[in-house]
């Protein structure tokens, strides 16, 4: 059986004013995929988890909704992200929406 993605959570990327999110502003699209990466040795946060786009860090999947996002990552799991949204506004909270996918096979648990 063919793989379905399940949609975890959706979620603004934390940290976009503090990273590379303004000067990749322009060349970023809706769609287009993010990278998953855990910093566990993250001194503000141990659960962190890195958003990148083409190795360019935009900031983290927030504190708030790190936890699971985080275990699976440590466990093994695939997680795939993309961007849901984009607005231009003067909010950083609000710039960037991003979805957080895995892959399961149907009849998987």
């Amino acid at each position: 059986m063919q793989p379905v993605e399940v949609l975890l959570q959706t979620s603004p990327v934390a940290g976009f004013q503090y990273h590379q999110g303004e000067r990749l502003w322009s060349r970023l699209r809706t769609g287009q995929p993010l990278d998953l990466q855990r910093e566990a040795d993250n001194a503000y946060n141990g659960k962190a988890v890195m958003v990148l786009w083409n190795g360019q860090k935009l900031g983290y999947v927030p504190r708030a909704a790190n936890v699971a996002v985080s275990q699976m990552l440590d466990r093994g799991q695939t997680l795939r992200a993309r961007i849901a949204g984009l607005k231009a506004s003067s909010d950083p909270w609000e710039r960037i929406q991003m979805d957080i996918l895995m892959e399961t096979r149907p009849g998987q648990a």
